[in-house]
C-alpha cells in the first residue's frame, strides 16, 4: 500500500486535493502519512526500502523547489520595493505614456506621434463606456497638441475619463489607429510582484516601464 493509496482510503477526492496542498507545503505531514503507511503494509510483502528512499528524495525536491520559489518572490517584492524608492522623485512631475486621460476643465498636453507617411491625423474621443464623443483634425507632426476637452459641438465635456486615439490617413486610406500619449500628473508610485505601478490625476494606473516622458508641472 502506498501513500496515494491510503490517502484515498482515509479521505473524499476534495479531501485527498488538501491533503496533497499539505503534503507539498508541510514536511511533518508528509513524515506522518509516511509512518501511516509503514504501520498499514502488508507484513507478507511489504514495501521496499527503495521505495521509501525514491519517495523522500521526491518530496526534498519538492520541498526545495517551493522554497526556491518563496525566495524568488520575496526577492522580486524587494527589488520591486528599490524601484519605488527610486521613483519616489517622479511624485509631483507629469509623466507622458499611452494611457487614458482625466479631463476636469484644463486643456490636456498630447503628444501625437503619427505614421509617417500620413497625410491627415485626426484625433478620436471615446468616454470610458466607449461612445465616440468627437473627431478632431491634428497636425501630421509631433508636436505637442493642447486638447481642450471639446465635444462633436465644440461644448466642453463633462469632468471624466476619456480614451483618446490617433487615426493615421493617406488620402482615403486608413494606415492605422493607436492610442495616443498624454501627460498627467503623478500622483502615487505602488511596488508589487509585476512591477511599479504610477498612479495618475484620475486614478489612472500606468506601469513605470511605460512611461516615455517626464516634465515638470506647467505654471
Amino acid at each position: 500500500m502506498d501513500i496515494s493509496s491510503t490517502t484515498a482510503l482515509q479521505t473524499t477526492p476534495t479531501a485527498a486535493a488538501s491533503k496533497k496542498a499539505a503534503i507539498s507545503s508541510d514536511f511533518d505531514t508528509f513524515l506522518k502519512m509516511l509512518t501511516t503507511q509503514m504501520k498499514n503494509q502488508d507484513p507478507l510483502n511489504p514495501v521496499d526500502s527503495s521505495d521509501y528512499a525514491v519517495q523522500l528524495a521526491t518530496f526534498s525536491g519538492v520541498e526545495q523547489q517551493q522554497q526556491t520559489n518563496t525566495l524568488l518572490k520575496e526577492l522580486g517584492a524587494q527589488f520591486s520595493l528599490l524601484g519605488m524608492s527610486q521613483l519616489a522623485g517622479w511624485v509631483g512631475q507629469e509623466a507622458r505614456a499611452p494611457a487614458p486621460v482625466w479631463y476636469s476643465g484644463a486643456p490636456v498636453t498630447l503628444s501625437p506621434n503619427p505614421a509617417a507617411a500620413a497625410d491627415r491625423a485626426v484625433l478620436v474621443v471615446r468616454d470610458a463606456q466607449g461612445n465616440l464623443m468627437a473627431r478632431e483634425d491634428l497636425p501630421t507632426g509631433t508636436t505637442p497638441y493642447q486638447w481642450l476637452g471639446k465635444d462633436a459641438a465644440g461644448d466642453p465635456l463633462p469632468d471624466g475619463r476619456y480614451v483618446l486615439s490617433l487615426e493615421s490617413w493617406v488620402g482615403d486610406e486608413k494606415l492605422g489607429e493607436s492610442v495616443i500619449e498624454s501627460y498627467a500628473r503623478i500622483l502615487e508610485a505602488r511596488g508589487g510582484l509585476t512591477g511599479t505601478t504610477l498612479v495618475l490625476e484620475g486614478g489612472i494606473e500606468v506601469l513605470a516601464t511605460s512611461v516615455t516622458g517626464l516634465r515638470n508641472p506647467a505654471g
